[in-house]
């Protein structure tokens, strides 16, 4: 069958763009068998200079840089774009306006696994971006109905200082685990019915025996939606 090409916007960090790039084949050859793997370009930030600017509050500049990324793809020619982070889906609706290829937003498929579960009332952990500010909880809620719970400021602190000095670094560390156990913990004690790891590196550190609800992984899930769209 024809394959379309996934472009992905990666880099951010690599960490988990390799994880991407391992599940979106993984899935072409299951679903197709064989020798089969899937068609991808993929763009690749120095995530340095990303990090510098979203810590600036420089969401302007970064969005320009997202767009030429998202170009570069389509110039490529990718058939649909990937942005491989929840946090860069900031300016998703302005990379989208900028291309004439479908970008496929990371929230959407998320939110429609947890719908087909039944469930309505989720925890979202990720960056301090994707926590505090309204781009990503503003579309669970507003386009898909889900009520959306944050940590505390303590614990989303921790949460976003694990991120960017331990998982973009490759570190995955006990200790860091067990405090995320503990988010979690708070979590469902507020009346989460599940968990969003809503930061792409969140996977590395914890896993489904780590929580009393349900996870459900940003990464896993963009990556098999991706490949559907693929072999549609």
């Amino acid at each position: 069958m024809a394959q379309k090409v996934i472009g992905l916007i990666g880099g951010l960090s690599w960490e988990s763009s390799a994880e991407y790039y391992r599940i979106i084949n993984e899935q072409v050859r299951a679903r197709l068998g064989g020798l089969h793997s899937a068609r991808m370009l993929m763009w690749s930030f120095d995530f340095a200079g990303i990090e510098a600017l979203q810590s600036a509050d420089r969401w302007q500049e970064a969005t320009l840089e997202m767009i030429d990324a998202a170009r570069r793809l389509e110039r490529g020619g990718a058939d649909l774009v990937v942005i491989c982070s929840n946090t860069m889906h900031r300016m998703a609706d302005e990379v989208q306006a900028a291309i004439g290829i479908p970008l496929l937003h990371i929230a959407d498929p998320t939110a429609a696994r947890i719908r087909a579960a039944g469930l309505g009332r989720v925890g979202l952990l990720g960056t301090a971006f994707t926590m505090e500010q309204d781009f990503y909880k503003g579309r669970l809620a507003g386009r898909h109905g889900l009520e959306v719970l944050v940590p505390e400021a303590e614990d989303r602190a921790t949460v976003h200082r694990i991120i960017y000095e331990e998982l973009v670094q490759g570190r995955v560390e006990a200790s860091s685990r067990n405090a995320y156990r503990e988010v979690i913990a708070r979590l469902v004690a507020r009346g989460a019915e599940a968990v969003i790891l809503g930061c792409t590196e969140i996977m590395l550190l914890v896993g489904p025996e780590d929580s009393a609800v349900p996870l459900f992984d940003t990464t896993a899930i963009h990556a098999e939606a991706a490949v559907e769209r693929a072999l549609a």
